[in-house]
């Protein structure tokens, strides 16, 4: 099994025809900011333009996009948000949205409620051998969640939730400049940046391991 993960696509989907093997893929994991202050309308175009590419699809919402985009994967049978799909021996559950931020961004949520979408979504995968967690705010006290002068502000129960179940791997984004790889116990979490700016993640399923490279276009 091989898939590609991408976020903060930011209305800005076109290099997405520049990844490397993304029609062989088995399918895509988008983490969320498809748009800009955007609702419905604008996330089908992107989700149109990305089916051309390839048509299996699993996404969610992320903090800049309206709470309509979710409704809206919902609609269509794709989300990832407070969600799990079971896709072999893999499950992969999502929480979108974001923790606060100071910009007053469209979908922020209290840590309280990012808890109960993480493990609603949780309950229905936590029996496979391979979990995979999407998150589009990364785990706080990270390589991956550092602003300005070495500022965390990442969720702390997204970390909390990771530091108790090891979900072998986190699919992150939301920091666009805190690009990288890092671990919690054993659990690897990758955030590539945003799609305009080439970033994107390579993950390939051997037996029960998970091979996860950054890659940039």
């Amino acid at each position: 099994m091989k898939f590609i993960s991408f976020g903060d696509i930011h209305d800005h989907a076109e290099n997405v025809q520049k990844i490397d093997g993304i029609s062989d893929a088995d399918f895509v994991v988008i983490t969320g900011d498809l748009t800009n202050y955007g609702g419905i309308k604008k996330a089908r175009n992107i989700i149109d333009f990305i089916s051309r590419y390839n048509p299996a699809i699993y996404a969610q919402f992320g903090n800049m996009d309206l709470e309509e985009v979710n409704n809206y994967f919902d609609e269509i049978g794709i989300n990832l948000h407070s969600k799990g799909i079971i896709i072999e021996d893999v499950g992969i559950f999502g929480v979108g949205g974001s923790n606060s931020t100071p910009f007053n961004t469209p979908s922020e949520y209290s840590e309280e409620q990012i808890e109960e979408f993480i493990y609603k979504g949780y309950e229905s995968i936590k029996n496979l051998p391979i979990k995979i967690m999407v998150s589009h705010t990364p785990p706080h006290n990270t390589a991956l969640d550092i602003v300005g002068e070495g500022i965390h502000v990442g969720s702390t129960a997204v970390r909390k939730f990771i530091e108790k179940y090891q979900p072998q791997l986190c699919l992150t984004g939301h920091i666009h400049e805190a690009v990288g790889k890092d671990k919690i116990g054993s659990t690897i979490i990758a955030n590539p940046g945003m799609l305009s700016d080439g970033g994107y993640t390579e993950i390939v399923k051997n037996g029960e391991s998970l091979e996860v490279a950054l890659k940039k276009i």
